[in-house]
């Protein structure tokens, strides 16, 4: 099984025990996040699990060497997603399964009303789309397995809902942080769609959130599970 975009690892490392003794290579664009997550794997001690740099347009893998390609939040950040499932498709056997899952931030929704939620929602696609990538990735997953070149394929859709005291404290303390700290606000600034003043209002009203004991917000994903039916 190749897991593309892996990030960290920590889904790959569920993954290598759930079907070990078979094998599974995580793969990332970054030198840094794969020493993190081989650093970070090897407590779990699955010897049949790998990691490696590797650039999702241009897999350094032979025709039919998967049984599985594994993305998980990867295609809305890709300017070309069709192109990437096309090269996903490339290195799986006959008979192989794609699995792709990612969010769909136009259905996401939460509660109380908040403008400046609100503007987080709209500058983040206005972000996505200065960098040729799409926000809504979910809704289009279908349409892009099919222009890859997938013969059939099942869909679905779920969601993760923070509503508890944890889960609303994680939620609005992740974002409050990625709004001041990460590409999200490196990029806003850059591209010129915000300001430092803003990006700290944006913060300071997911923390508001977290705090009020009524509040939720729903995060919506669609997966698809496509098939590679014919050799290529």
């Amino acid at each position: 099984m190749l897991d593309v975009g892996c990030g960290p690892g920590t889904i790959s490392a569920d993954i290598a025990r759930l079907v070990e003794p078979g094998s599974v290579i995580g793969i990332d664009l970054s030198d840094e996040v794969i020493e993190l997550a081989r650093r970070g794997t090897e407590a779990a001690h699955c010897m049949n699990l790998s990691f490696r740099v590797g650039d999702v347009y241009d897999l350094q893998f032979a025709d039919s060497s998967f049984d599985v390609v594994y993305a998980h939040q990867v295609l809305q950040h890709l300017s070309n997603p069709i192109r990437a499932l096309r090269e996903m498709r490339r290195v799986l056997v006959p008979g192989g399964l794609v699995a792709v899952r990612d969010g769909d931030y136009g259905k996401f929704s939460w509660s109380p009303n908040s403008p400046r939620l609100d503007r987080w929602m709209e500058l983040y696609h206005d972000i996505t789309k200065r960098n040729g990538a799409e926000a809504d990735a979910g809704r289009y997953l279908v349409d892009w397995v099919r222009d890859a070149g997938f013969e059939s394929w099942t869909s679905s859709s779920s969601q993760w809902r923070f509503q508890t005291d944890e889960e609303r404290t994680w939620w609005g303390g992740l974002w409050a942080d990625r709004v001041l700290k990460s590409e999200f606000a490196r990029q806003g600034l850059e591209f010129e769609l915000t300001t430092p003043t803003e990006l700290s209002e944006i913060s300071a009203a997911f923390l508001e959130w977290s705090e009020n004991p009524a509040a939720e917000f729903a995060v919506v994903h669609d997966e698809v599970l496509a098939r590679n039916a014919s050799p290529h």
